[in-house]
């Protein structure tokens, strides 16, 4: 609608379309991020008004980071069939919708429908598979740096969003502080409706970076079906980086989305820290991974992704295994929050940049799709695990202990895959280029 005469007032200005596409789909990852995350603070208000306990609430909680990750590959299939806009318009109205409808639930059933089943379809249709679907469509060059721009917004999400939720909680309620996120997500559906185009061909450009004189080819969309994502899975079962990377990416999500981001506050609340100073350290973290992130993908570009994975998980292993010894106070929960928070998801433009060297880009969407399935049950296996010890044992420190020795694990696998072939040449010319 309004696409066209926007990219033709850019182009006159010398800047390209690309660059409002990264921006719709940041504020689409900000917006469904913050919806992902609020839950984690509302464990304790749900517990209190409903009288379910903590393993209860994450069961849904699981269900919602399982579906999260298992619409990946199928998020895939929906954009190359329906298009960016129509499958992100839908997903942010199914988030809004089932955000909406929790406000109202009286029965347990209800929250695992809307916050697990409608939140985890709806976040996963526009999760990190978009990002890699953008940043593989509309740009030639700085890949990398736009993954890591695009990964980031889960963290602003919760910058911007938990503290503010966090005080309303406990001033207005937790229903009231569902509403700043349902408004978010429906003015970026408009926002979409508006403004989002499938490819650079159709508003008559190249990908950003590519050769001058380049024409603004046509792209068909791909011949895909239903059943396209299990055969790229059972084609991409073969190799095994497909594994290694299915495996860092299940502890990636373990020790992340399933333990810090869905139980961090209730981990506070039992060392005496209030959920406004709690949220805040989480907000902390968030600006550092926003931070960490974007220079992630700017480092992406240059590096061997294989070193920085090496590094983002073995330092986020050893903040791990230190919490539960930071005595939770404010020295040690900056400290914290500093180091955790700076690779919180710097993983994912070096793991994306793997998985498109090693599968190419053409179905690079479709296996990155199944690598962060993997990611989401990590975070669905931690979710409810750590819940259920937190129950048994009164206290989240072995779940901790386990997620840290388990990112030490996921260091040593990394350097199990091999340098990609021409990567030792690429990355030089693409430092050069930028």
């Amino acid at each position: 609608m309004f696409a066209q005469p926007l990219s033709n007032w850019m182009q006159r200005r010398g800047l390209h379309f690309s660059w409002v596409i990264v921006t719709l789909t940041f504020l689409t990852g900000l917006s469904s991020s913050a919806a992902l995350g609020l839950p984690g603070a509302l464990l304790q208000p749900l517990s209190k008004e409903f009288g379910w306990d903590v393993e209860q609430i994450s069961s849904a909680l699981a269900v919602r980071f399982a579906l999260f990750g298992l619409m990946g590959p199928f998020a895939a299939i929906l954009m190359e069939r329906f298009g960016l806009r129509n499958v992100v318009v839908t997903a942010l109205t199914l988030v809004a919708t089932g955000m909406a409808l929790a406000t109202q639930m009286t029965q347990f059933w209800h929250l695992v429908l809307f916050w697990g089943v409608m939140l985890g379809v709806g976040s996963g249709m526009t999760a990190l598979v978009l990002s890699a679907v953008v940043s593989n469509r509309w740009f030639e060059s700085h890949r990398g740096l736009v993954v890591g721009i695009l990964t980031a917004s889960s963290a602003t999400g919760q910058l911007i969003f938990l503290p503010v939720a966090a005080w309303m909680i406990e001033r207005f309620g937790w229903r009231t502080a569902v509403m700043p996120v349902l408004i978010a997500c429906a003015v970026m559906a408009v926002a979409i409706y508006l403004f989002m185009r499938n490819r650079p061909s159709d508003v008559g450009l190249a990908p950003y970076g590519a050769a001058p004189g380049t024409p603004a080819a046509v792209v068909p969309a791909m011949r895909v079906t239903f059943g396209t994502p299990f055969k790229i899975l059972a084609e991409a079962s073969r190799n095994r980086v497909f594994w290694i990377l299915a495996a860092t990416f299940f502890i990636c999500g373990l020790s992340t989305n399933g333990l810090i981001q869905t139980h961090f506050i209730s981990l506070c609340g039992d060392a005496g820290l209030g959920p406004v100073p709690a949220a805040s350290v989480l907000a902390m973290m968030g600006a550092f991974d926003l931070v960490g992130t974007i220079a992630s993908g700017w480092l992406s570009d240059r590096y061997d992704n294989r070193k920085l994975l090496l590094a983002y998980y073995g330092l986020r292993g050893l903040s791990l295994l230190w919490l539960p010894y930071s005595e939770f106070t404010l020295y040690g929960l900056s400290l914290f929050a500093m180091f955790y928070g700076l690779d919180w998801i710097a993983t994912v433009p070096p793991t994306v940049r793997l998985a498109g060297a090693t599968f190419g880009k053409e179905k690079v969407g479709m296996v990155f799709g199944w690598i962060f399935a993997a990611h989401q049950l990590g975070a669905a296996v931690a979710a409810y695990g750590a819940g259920r010890v937190r129950t048994l044992l009164l206290t989240y420190n072995p779940a901790l202990l386990a997620a840290g020795a388990a990112c030490l694990v996921a260091a040593a696998l990394i350097l199990l895959i091999r340098k990609p072939a021409g990567a030792a040449a690429a990355a030089p010319a693409q430092a050069k280029a930028a």
